[in-house]
């Protein structure tokens, strides 16, 4: 059966006609903006009597196979072209990632490398030709750079009637803000559309999600580090603010443009000075991106995480990819696999597609994974190391809250080093999701949640009251462990009830019987040694 728009398509797509078929939408990541564009070009299609073309322009070749999945999908549900692949012959045509360009294809997909120096020279020869096109650039963030705005240079050059003939559409989770959201105006048209966490959330659109802030600490001789490091800074910034005080009310990225400025000043000290309170500032930030606690935590974590969740663990650094990949194998975690640049091109493709599969439960990911991973089914992200870069930090959170059948609730662990100037805050339009903190001990390899472990103890001193014996003792404070890093003790009694019944194993009923405690207040109820 046809899935049908969801009110926020049909809103955006109104407007977008009404715009001219020109302009830019804003859309979380999982809430259908690949679906939405096509049911655009379709529309388009309907209305114009000439001939059209769809140009579809993506940042990786990841993202190139999963539209052209979207496409066939599409056209098989919506076009009467059926599923065999010979039916899509002449009609999809792939450009970029080792594909070469077929000639005559209703739908080209690019990848942005591929598309540069070639695509604008297209668009305008078809326009020429009276046809009439539709360019759709998804994660449209990408395309200001002075090379990836090539594609845009046909522009220039149309007469008011092929203009007419010409739509755009761009896509993105996070739409650039300033001299760049102009840019991308005057090439794409301007932003008709918005469609944030909150009303994804409130609409249903997305899985219902929690947020899980963990928090870390540095070792003592990392603290060393930083404490060090930080001295030096607050000289160096102390310096560089008698000669330029403005510097004191600027942001933080504006701050570090200026320094990149000051850094190539003819003033050979103050160069020097910019120059190394950057240094300074990358050092710190690694020292505190890399800080030891941080695999540990993720191995412990996972190890609590239920035995069917799928996960995505993100990271910053290929260093720390490889080292929590050997740490959960040492731990006996057999279907791991981990994606980065250094893996090479088909070790990456062949690691994503056994994901996507179900062959790897586990996936360590790099930044090269924040756009083009569509895997509903995963329902557990873990940010091993932040980023305080808006667009990646909403990226990420999409890969895990898209909505699936099946999939209850989608969770979000953010690993945050304390007492640092690491982002505290994961993502600040979190809609309806809940916000947990957490601590981590090392020593003892546990989590810490104050408002759940208030209630833990108190069935466990329950428990002690009642006479039970060492065995139920031991096998309550394991199910009350692994309680404290998930939301199952906020859950209604029924639903708590049906998971009782629906359990095979006797460990995992044990669990929920727990959690039935805490749901329910301190009362007795039926509990086992497995």
């Amino acid at each position: 059966m046809a899935k049908e728009l969801y009110q926020w398509q049909r809103e955006c797509l109104e407007k977008w006609f009404e715009n001219k078929g020109r302009g830019m939408v804003q859309a979380v990541t999982g809430t259908g903006k690949t679906f939405l564009a096509l049911r655009a070009a379709d529309r388009l299609d309907q209305q114009k009597k000439q001939k059209l073309r769809v140009k579809i322009v993506v940042p990786t070749g990841e993202l190139m196979k999963q539209w052209e999945r979207a496409l066939r999908e599409y056209l098989s549900d919506f076009c009467g072209y059926g599923h065999s692949p010979g039916n899509f012959s002449g009609v999809i045509g792939l450009r970029g990632s080792g594909h070469k360009p077929l000639s005559d294809c209703k739908y080209m997909i690019y990848v942005i490398n591929s598309a540069r120096y070639e695509l604008a020279r297209q668009i305008l020869a078809e326009l020429r030709r009276g046809e009439t096109i539709l360019l759709i650039a998804d994660e449209c963030h990408h395309y200001v750079s002075e090379q990836n705005r090539l594609i845009f240079e046909f522009l220039p050059h149309l007469n008011k009637e092929e203009q007419e003939r010409f739509f755009s559409m761009g896509l993105s989770a996070t739409l650039p803000s300033g001299r760049e959201r102009r840019d991308l105006e005057t090439m794409l048209g301007r932003k008709i559309y918005s469609y944030g966490m909150a009303e994804a959330s409130a609409h249903n659109t997305v899985s219902k999600y929690d947020i899980y802030h963990i928090d870390l600490s540095l070792s003592a001789d990392e603290r060393d580090e930083y404490e060090e490091l930080s001295d030096q800074m607050l000289t160096l910034y102390k310096k560089l603010l008698r000669s330029h005080p403005y510097l004191q009310d600027m942001g933080l990225k504006e701050r570090f443009e200026e320094l990149k400025i000051l850094a190539g000043d003819k003033d050979q000290q103050l160069a020097r000075t910019a120059l190394q309170y950057m240094q300074l500032t990358y050092m710190r930030r690694k020292l505190v991106c890399l800080a030891s606690e941080r695999t540990a935590c993720a191995c412990d974590l996972i190890k609590n995480l239920s035995r069917d969740e799928r996960i995505i663990i993100f990271g910053e650094r290929i260093r720390q990819a490889e080292e929590l990949f050997r740490l959960l194998q040492r731990h006996g975690f057999s279907h791991v696999g981990r994606y980065h640049s250094q893996m090479g091109q088909q070790a990456n493709k062949n690691v994503i597609e056994r994901f996507r599969a179900g062959e790897l439960r586990i996936l360590i990911a790099c930044k090269a994974l924040d756009e083009g991973l569509d895997v509903p089914e995963v329902s557990v992200g873990i940010i091993l190391s932040g980023t305080s870069v808006r667009r990646q930090r909403t990226q990420r959170m999409g890969r895990i809250i898209r909505r699936n059948e099946g999939k209850s609730r989608a969770s979000l662990y953010y690993l945050h080093i304390s007492g640092t100037m690491e982002d505290v805050c994961f993502l600040p339009d979190t809609g309806d999701g809940r916000v947990f903190d957490l601590s981590y001990d090392p020593d003892r390899h546990i989590f810490l949640h104050p408002a759940y472990d208030d209630r833990a103890k108190m069935l466990l001193a329950h428990l002690y009251a009642r006479g039970a014996d060492a065995g139920k003792i031991r096998e309550a404070e394991r199910c009350l462990r692994l309680g404290g890093i998930r939301s199952d003790w906020l859950l209604k009694r029924p639903e708590i009830e049906k998971r009782i019944r629906e359990e095979k194993y006797v460990e995992d009923k044990n669990y929920w019987i727990c959690m039935k405690g805490l749901s329910q207040g301190i009362r007795s109820g039926g509990f086992r040694q497995p």
